[in-house]
């Protein structure tokens, strides 16, 4: 499973959106969302969220994202370590965007994921696609509240 993921913010804070393009076995699927007021870090944890909560079943997956905060998060072990340290950072600060974290480390004891970065606008297809879902998911109507969202 392959799977490209960004998140989107008009204003940090702002209204935001998330787009995910998975493939898998020449299929592919697109997913969106949009939140009133969030901000573009948590739009990138959410995409890879709703990514993982879409599969059916346990997979090994990989994901390329052109956030480093998240990836770095997961292959530098700094999910690990927030979780051994109550959920602070290493300065002994509450760690930020605690909710979706526990939601994508519960996510990542369930399927095997690897990630990856790649730079984000320089053209390549899936992020671009990725951004444009995330950027017209957060222009949408009838944003749904980031209940998590912490201003």
């Amino acid at each position: 499973m392959l799977i490209h993921t960004d998140g989107a913010c008009l204003g940090n804070p702002g209204p935001g959106g998330y787009g995910a393009v998975l493939a898998c076995d020449g299929h592919n699927m697109e997913l969106s969302g949009g939140y009133k007021l969030t901000t573009n870090n948590r739009m990138e944890i959410l995409a890879v969220i709703a990514a993982l909560e879409s599969l059916t079943e346990t997979c090994d997956a990989q994901v390329v994202t052109d956030s480093m905060y998240v990836r770095d998060a997961i292959e530098k072990g700094w999910l690990s370590k927030w979780k051994r340290n109550g959920w602070k950072t290493a300065a002994k600060t509450d760690v930020k965007n605690r909710d979706l974290w526990v939601r994508l480390d519960g996510l990542l004891a369930k399927h095997k994921v690897k990630f990856s970065w790649v730079r984000g606008h320089t053209g390549h297809p899936e992020n671009e696609r990725c951004d444009e879902l995330a950027r017209r998911a957060a222009q949408g109507r009838e944003l749904a509240p980031d209940t998590g969202y912490k201003p």
